[in-house]
């Protein structure tokens, strides 16, 4: 059988307790010992389509109760598993373009090609990518920080951006993700740093020259940054530039500039005086290279950052990730370069990359292609004993309803049986409907699996996810040899 990469060792599993994947708690969960879908609640209704960027979280964590993964368990018959799927394939809701692949998790084996190498619009499962990415290049335990410096003159200070676009307006919860850091925290130390030095009199500039290029890409929606969906990026935002509560909230038009004139009030209330510059209290400059540091706020781990993206679908948070990843490996901050960077590090895992083209690294942008294939290889990755510094990928993917994209999903007869069980990334645009992650089927063999729809009908999202929701739970219910 092909190999979708490098055999897998035995021992699979640094991440299986994050991967799996839920016999166990389908029981407990049945007779109420633990909440969850399984209960006897009438089960949610699923939306008609996705009404947000991310979707809430309603259980950011996995199942507690997760059986061992069982390295003896048999593999499917890739014949029986064949026609088993290739049916559910053709369904019509999945429309004339469709993708599958499947791949034993543990040995690589390739147990289901469906047009696997086509290159297709995959939509948010390109985070599957960026996730790895990050990781890679980055470093799971990495911060961005957002610094205060002295400036040019004695009375001017330069608010440096690092790619923190999770920023709150206040004081910042060492326990979040979005809200980690504040400006509310990066003033009061940069009003303390001032006054040490007998300073309480500064002009305000602001650096934010890590990002450079178009702030929004050709392939996204005219109403994508009005709807909510994502912000024009940049490396310095307050709540990802929501310009009111919600995660549908329109985004500001310059994101960086309205954290820095947040910065600015709250630098104010300390009693520091802040000099108005004529267009406003803000106005940008380069920071000295090694300008000295006054004070500093850091985000959340990176490692945190990708959980949050793939669980809840962060596209602007995909898209900040994407332009360090460039950053990190000596590119520029641009999409382009972006998009280079993801693609490499993830050939640099050994992931043939071959179809796959990126416009953006969250999905949103329309001329993005990657085949099944690459998808499901990816994911191979993670679940095996190399590469332990992917885990957060498999821990971010959402379950199946519980949590993240998924939450509201798997509650359909054809579908509820996998509740629980299945974990993987969603992608949604308009006449494109993916879905790519990882399940236990009924032998207890964790395979990998990608299932892709890009000519779906008009109006058929919600019955082409069903589809997709169908096949992914055939494939678990199935022990196929």
């Amino acid at each position: 059988m092909r190999k979708a990469g490098r055999a897998r060792s035995a021992a699979v599993v640094t991440t299986a307790a994050a991967l799996v994947l839920v016999g166990g708690y389908a029981g407990l969960d049945a007779t109420g010992a633990v909440p969850g879908p399984l209960t006897t609640t009438p089960p949610p209704t699923a939306s008609a389509l996705p009404t947000a960027p991310g979707a809430a979280v309603t259980d950011p964590s996995p199942p507690a109760v997760l059986p061992a993964l069982d390295a003896a368990a048999p593999a499917p018959d890739p014949a029986v598993l064949g026609g088993t799927l290739g049916p559910l394939l053709a369904d019509p809701a999945l429309g004339a373009s469709v993708s599958a692949s499947v791949v034993d998790a543990l040995t690589g084996d390739v147990l289901l090609d469906a047009a696997a190498d086509v290159a297709r619009t995959p939509a948010s499962t390109t985070k599957v990518l960026t996730a790895v990415a990050a990781l890679r290049a980055l470093g799971g335990t990495s911060r961005a920080t957002t610094r205060v410096v002295a400036g040019a003159t004695a009375d001017e200070v330069v608010l440096v951006a690092g790619g923190d676009v999770q920023l709150t307006a206040g004081t910042g919860d060492p326990d979040a993700v979005e809200g980690h850091a504040g400006l509310g925290d990066l003033a009061a130390r940069t009003a303390a740093a001032l006054r040490a030095e007998g300073r309480t009199t500064v002009a305000v500039r602001l650096d934010d020259g890590a990002f450079t290029g178009p702030a929004t890409s050709p392939g996204w929606g005219s109403g994508d940054v009005g709807s909510g969906f994502v912000m024009p990026v940049a490396p310095l935002a307050v709540d990802e530039g929501r310009l009111a509560p919600g995660e549908t909230a329109p985004r500001s038009a310059d994101p960086a500039l309205a954290a820095a004139v947040l910065f600015v009030r709250a630098l104010t209330a300390t009693g520091v005086t802040v000099l108005d510059q004529g267009s406003g209290p803000v106005v940008r400059a380069a920071a000295a290279p090694g300008a000295r540091q006054l004070a500093a706020v850091e985000s959340a781990t990176t490692a945190e950052q990708v959980e949050h993206m793939l669980t809840t679908s962060d596209n602007t948070l995909a898209e900040v990730l994407g332009r360090r990843v460039a950053l990190a490996t000596g590119r520029t901050g641009t999409f382009d370069d972006a998009s280079a960077a993801v693609v490499d590090e993830v050939a640099a895992l050994g992931v043939d990359v071959t179809g796959v083209g990126l416009q953006g690294v969250s999905g949103l942008g329309r001329g993005t292609r990657v085949p099944a294939r690459a998808l499901t290889s990816v994911l191979a990755l993670v679940a095996g004993g190399e590469h332990p510094e992917l885990g957060p990928v498999a821990a971010g993917l959402p379950v199946a309803a519980v949590s993240g994209t998924l939450a509201d999903r798997y509650d359909q007869p054809g579908s509820v049986a996998a509740a629980g069980v299945v974990r993987a990334k969603t992608g949604t645009l308009t006449g494109v409907s993916s879905l790519a992650g990882f399940l236990r089927d009924a032998d207890g063999r964790l395979l990998a699996f990608a299932v892709m729809s890009d000519s779906v009908a008009p109006g058929g999202s919600v019955q082409a996810r069903r589809a997709q929701d169908r096949f992914a739970t055939a494939l678990a219910g199935c022990g196929c040899r």
